[in-house]
């Protein structure tokens, strides 16, 4: 589902916006902040109303990144692109190549600032395809030596974040016979489903695409029309599909003790996080929660840590996000609030020492 939201403030860096040469497709390079390092965040590839929308997205999702990379104690700004499809447009494959060719000299255009990887959208084939025209990309496919798809990592960090909020609201981590919503079964959606599915969880899922109707049956899931999944009574409401679903409306209708997942500015509006807090929803901020996948790219393109290492990083954002929750209880704040003083303060000081060490 796509939400038409407002243009964020402007407070980046740097933002280049064309038409693709090769592609004739609007493209947009977000550079929010490289006050860390050089900026890393994910090439879209989505389809949106207007290309206003399609700027407004890599505003926004170039901004979360900053949040993201700094909570996450990486050296890495923020940044992300965009590469938008005009409503009812298919790509075949000459012309995804061309836009994925256009995308990396747009990346290249900014001199190593910024670096780009898979997104909603796009593949680690694709990446391949920008590696032609810039050095500036991770996330390359396993078989040509490569980090691979970094959904595992992303889900695998929502799972730790899971657990946190699940002790935070019930007093236990166990998964076994909650009862959790996931509005989205994507690459990260479907992997958290299956893992939940096999401790016990108690699971209502939903997707756009109608054929995850089989998946929710191979799981035993039970399965919600889209736009109605908030309205079942769960613990957690998991978000993993495109961002903007946490409207006014569906924040007064929420069913849930807490929310939960990897969708990126789930948020239609800031303010829906002090709207949550007042309905007694606890709310775990969604760039802490979905930092998995950027962690493991980062520190595998640096090669900081064997893999061991840097999925035990991962997993210890179910930690990070304690400390979260502990701080905005201390001190009468929204976890949002909470989460965003974490990264203002390691911005606030500039470059630090690698994240392995």
């Amino acid at each position: 589902m796509t939400h038409t939201l407002p243009l964020p403030d402007f407070t980046h860096e740097r933002v280049e916006v064309i038409t693709g040469r090769r592609s004739g497709l609007f493209l947009a390079v977000a550079l929010h902040s490289s006050v860390l390092g050089s900026a890393l965040g994910g090439a879209r590839l989505w389809t949106y109303p207007h290309w206003s929308d399609a700027l407004g997205d890599a505003l926004r999702l170039s901004a979360a990144m900053t949040l993201k990379n700094a909570a996450a104690g990486l050296d890495a700004g923020g940044g992300k692109s965009v590469i938008a499809l005009p409503e009812g447009t298919m790509l075949d494959a000459d012309r995804r190549r061309a836009a994925f060719l256009d995308l990396g000299d747009a990346v290249e255009a900014l001199n190593g600032l910024y670096r780009t990887a898979e997104d909603v959208g796009s593949t680690t084939d694709d990446m391949l395809t920008v590696r032609e025209r810039t050095e500036h990309v991770v996330g390359l496919p396993d078989a040509v030596g490569g980090s691979g798809e970094p959904a595992g990592p992303t889900s695998l960090g929502v799972y730790a974040s899971l657990r946190a909020t699940l002790e935070r609201v019930t007093g236990s981590a166990d998964v076994a016979g909650r009862r959790i919503t996931i509005s989205g079964l994507g690459q990260v959606g479907s992997r958290l489903a299956l893992r939940l599915a096999a401790e016990g969880a108690v699971l209502t899922v939903t997707d756009v695409n109608p054929a995850k109707r089989d998946l929710a049956r191979e799981l035993g899931a039970s399965w919600s029309e889209p736009g109605f999944e908030h309205l079942v009574p769960a613990d957690v409401f998991v978000p993993a599909g495109i961002g903007g679903i946490l409207t006014t409306e569906v924040i007064d209708d929420l069913d849930a003790r807490a929310v939960c997942g990897p969708a990126n500015n789930p948020l239609a509006e800031h303010a829906g996080a002090d709207r949550l807090a007042a309905r007694g929803i606890l709310y775990a901020p969604d760039f802490v929660v979905n930092a998995g996948g950027v962690i493991y790219l980062d520190l595998e393109a640096k090669k900081l840590g064997t893999r061991e290492e840097i999925m035990d990083r991962v997993a210890g954002i179910g930690d990070t996000l304690r400390r979260v929750f502990d701080d905005a209880a201390e001190r009468g704040i929204t976890p949002l609030m909470a989460a965003e003083g974490l990264a203002a303060q390691r911005l606030s000081v500039g470059h630090r020492a690698p994240a392995m060490a």
